[in-house]
C-alpha cells in the first residue's frame, strides 16, 4: 500500500518514499557530471601496474588516440600526461577502442582502480 501525501510534510519527503532508488540513481548521475566537468571525461581504469617498466594496463570505457592528453586520478595519484604510444598484446596501435585493454607507459607511480580521464 502506497502512503498518503497528508503523511508527509514535504513534498519531496513524499517522492522519496515513492521512488528511493530514481534518487540515488539521480544523485549519482549528479556526481559523475560534476566530476566530468572538473576532472574531463572518464575513459577507462588502471587495472594493473608493472612497476619495474613503468607501465599502467587500462580498460577503456571509450576511444584513445596516440598524441591525447589523459589524467590518471586515484587516493594518492595524480598527474596528466601526454599518450606517446599504446600496445595492445605487445603491439603498438595508434587508437584504441571501448573495451578494448592497453599497456602504457606512464609518467609516475599508479595503483589498481585508479580512473584515467581524457584532459
Amino acid at each position: 500500500m502506497k502512503p498518503k501525501k497528508a503523511e508527509y510534510k514535504k513534498k519531496e519527503e513524499y517522492e522519496k518514499k515513492e521512488e528511493p532508488e530514481e534518487y540515488e540513481k539521480a544523485e549519482e548521475y549528479e556526481k559523475k557530471e560534476e566530476a566530468e566537468e572538473v576532472l574531463g571525461k572518464q575513459i577507462g581504469k588502471i587495472t594493473h601496474y608493472f612497476s619495474k617498466i613503468s607501465v599502467g594496463v587500462i580498460e577503456l570505457t571509450d576511444t584513445l588516440k596516440v598524441g591525447e592528453n589523459i589524467r590518471v586520478k586515484g587516493h594518492e595519484t595524480d598527474f596528466t600526461q601526454k599518450v606517446d604510444s599504446m600496445q595492445i598484446e605487445h603491439v603498438s596501435v595508434k587508437e584504441a577502442k571501448k573495451g578494448q585493454s592497453i599497456g602504457l607507459k606512464v609518467a609516475d607511480k599508479t595503483k589498481e582502480g585508479d580512473l584515467v580521464y581524457k584532459a
